[in-house]
This record gives C-alpha cells, structure tokens and sequence, in this order.
C-alpha cells in the first residue's frame, strides 16, 4: 500500500488522501472543541476521516465537517465524565488553560505533562 491511503480498521476500508493534508496539531496537544465544552490530548491523528460512514450520518447535516482534512483522535474530558472523541481539524483550537486532562487512560499512553503538552511513552514510538 502506498503512501496515498491507508487502511482503516474502524472504517472497514481502504482510505485515500489528498495529497496535500496537513495536521496542524500533533500527538501530545492539548486541544479543545470550538462548539462544544470539552478538551483533550490528541493520542492519534488520521490524515482524513477514516470512521465508520454510520457515524459520519449521524452528525446532522447542517454541522458535518469535511472529510478530507485530518481527524484526531482525543482522550477527552468535560465536567461531567472523561471519554474518547474523535474530532475534525476545523472543531479545534489549541487549549490555552495550561491543566493537565483529567482522564484515566492518560498514563497509560503518556510519559509526562510539561509546557502545556503530553510526551508520548517511549515504549509506544517508532
């Protein structure tokens, strides 16, 4: 497979990508959404939408982001519980708070916090 797709598990396919996508967050960010009231640390990063078509049908129309900018995928946190989301480029801002997430899996995947970013655990790089 070249570098122009990808596999996508979740999807049940094949991915294409554009030739041009470019993230413009990387994994250890913490970001927020835009519209709704919650943050997170980006663990994961497809370059273009590369879940289920079931899932995408269920954002309702008028609020369905591209498909072909990257998706992130997020340990995510708002006042009531902690949760992964998987967000559009265009729903995210960086997060100026300066808090570490407050979420469970955040050890497993994350060495530490510090400048207001997660390094990735060395055991989980290539």
């Amino acid at each position: 497979m070249d570098r122009s797709q990808f596999y996508s598990a979740t999807a049940g396919r094949t991915i294409k990508v554009p030739r041009r996508s470019r993230a413009r967050f990387a994994i250890g960010d913490v970001v927020r959404h835009r519209n709704h009231d919650f943050r997170g640390v980006i663990f994961d990063i497809d370059p273009v939408y590369a879940n289920s078509d079931e899932w995408y049908e269920q954002i309702p129309e008028g609020q369905r982001p591209r498909r072909n900018q990257p998706f992130y995928h997020l340990l995510a946190e708002n006042e009531e519980s902690s949760y992964v989301a998987y967000v559009s480029q265009q729903n995210l801002l960086m997060d100026d708070d300066g808090e570490p997430i407050d979420h469970p899996q955040v050890d497993q995947l994350f060495e530490e916090f510090r400048g207001g970013r997660y390094r990735l655990r060395r055991s989980l790089t290539h």
